[in-house]
């Protein structure tokens, strides 16, 4: 098979962005995807923080497929029957230039896609990449069936599991404590319920975090509206998923039957189910990011933020699609491939704002060790709030003094005062 400047593996943010820069530049780029079509095989929360993409195809909301403008976001704490929400809602989220918006991978990794194939770049869904052609104890290609297909230099897109990237010697294995799994389902309902049920005008949407009821299983749920669908997901922690002999699907479903879930999803039909393992995230779990003759991006980097407060994924992959063509084009123009020529990836990356954001919220992964913030406080605040607004024939407590008698025999003023300087650190207050 002809030689190519560049192959891609992965037709993600990542792979595509750097696939379309590369080709825009006369490189010839082979992009490989193992789903049947780009975003088929992805498990994303699918909220996409906008002002990368925007640098890269300006107003690329007028033809995005992009479902709403997210312009509230709500971070709740579920007890056994109740929910305390924490609710910010700002309306000029809705103008350009827009924060961040909802998206069905479905639909949006497919347009990157043709977009890089309008570029120039050589597009193949339906292809298992089997393993890595190595030539000289370098990098020079991939394989993929019978098919040795040459290439200056591998991008590894592939996502979280980078099984490229470990045979590429950058990585070790996964300690399951470092990554998770993560459920999604997509349900459909009426555009107009979702504005009422949501209170949304028309392209404006809505985002929640949630805390707790999680059924023993350490990890924590997302919803964000689409135009006609919900996007509902929960991310597990392997390890604790284990633990708790559970089901993937049961976890989900007991999920929905939470009064405050099952309300806002009432009446909708499941159209799709996806799981897949995915990075806990954190700057430190990041592994070699080069090699000789090859690069990692997005996922396969381990590129996620998770600060409690916000889950990003996509705008932090596609940084590193960007960083990775302005690499692969030095390079290029050197004519050197090698690990040294490679090794300015890492520094282009290190210098943009969403690599920046990893580093300023290094704090926060501790936070996801903390069982008694998804567990204990969840429940504790609920039923203090529930306390504080009853109203019945003895006399009212104080807000303090319902809150100690809810901590006795769960935690310690001492251990609460270490939580809340642990919070206060990770979320960067």
């Amino acid at each position: 098979m002809d030689k190519f400047d560049v192959v891609v593996v992965g037709a993600g943010p990542a792979g595509s962005i750097a696939a379309y820069l590369l080709a825009k530049e006369g490189l010839q780029v082979l992009l490989v995807e193992r789903g049947t079509f780009p975003g088929s095989k992805n498990v994303s929360g699918g909220l996409l923080y906008s002002r990368i993409v925007n640098e890269i195809f300006p107003n690329f909301w007028e033809e995005a497929p992009v479902e709403r403008a997210i312009t509230a976001h709500s971070i709740v704490f579920l007890g056994e029957d109740s929910a305390l929400a924490l609710h910010y809602t700002d309306t000029g989220a809705a103008n350009s230039p827009y924060n961040a918006f909802s998206v069905l991978r479905a639909k949006f990794d497919r347009w990157l896609a043709e977009k890089a194939e309008q570029a120039g770049a050589t597009l193949i869904p339906g292809i298992t990449v089997d393993g890595l052609l190595v030539e000289k104890g370098r990098i020079a290609g991939i394989k993929a069936g019978p098919d040795e297909i040459p290439a200056d230099v591998v991008i590894d897109a592939e996502g979280a599991k980078s099984l490229l990237a470990k045979e590429a010697g950058l990585r070790g294995d996964f300690n399951p404590k470092d990554v998770s799994l993560g459920l999604k389902e997509v349900i459909e309902l009426p555009e107009a319920t979702i504005n009422e049920r949501f209170n949304c005008s028309p392209g404006e949407g809505a985002a929640f975090t949630m805390v707790g009821q999680s059924s023993g299983v350490e990890g924590g749920g997302f919803l964000y509206t689409n135009k006609t669908t919900l996007s509902l997901g929960f991310v597990a922690k392997i390890s604790s998923l284990k633990d708790s002999q559970l089901k993937a699907h049961e976890i989900i479903e007991e999920y929905k039957s939470h009064p405050f879930i099952s309300r806002l999803v009432q009446g909708g039909e499941v159209v799709e189910y996806s799981a897949q393992t995915v990075h806990r995230g954190g700057v430190h779990l990041i592994p070699q990011l080069y090699g000789d003759g090859i690069l990692l991006v997005g996922s396969a980097a381990g590129l996620v933020l998770n600060n409690v407060l916000t889950l990003r994924g996509m705008d932090l992959a596609i940084a590193s699609g960007v960083a990775a063509a302005k690499t692969v084009l030095a390079a290029k123009e050197k004519g050197d491939f090698s690990r040294a020529a490679l090794s300015a990836y890492e520094k282009t990356l290190k210098e943009n704002v969403v690599y920046r954001d990893l580093e300023t919220f290094k704090q926060a992964y501790p936070l996801l060790e903390n069982k008694r913030l998804f567990e204990t406080y969840p429940d504790m605040l609920c039923s203090t709030m529930k306390e504080l607004f009853s109203v019945d024939t003895t006399p009212r407590k104080k807000a303090f003094g319902v809150l100690r008698e809810k901590m006795k025999g769960q935690v310690s003023m001492i251990e609460m005062a270490k939580d809340l300087v642990q919070v206060a650190r990770g979320i960067g207050v």
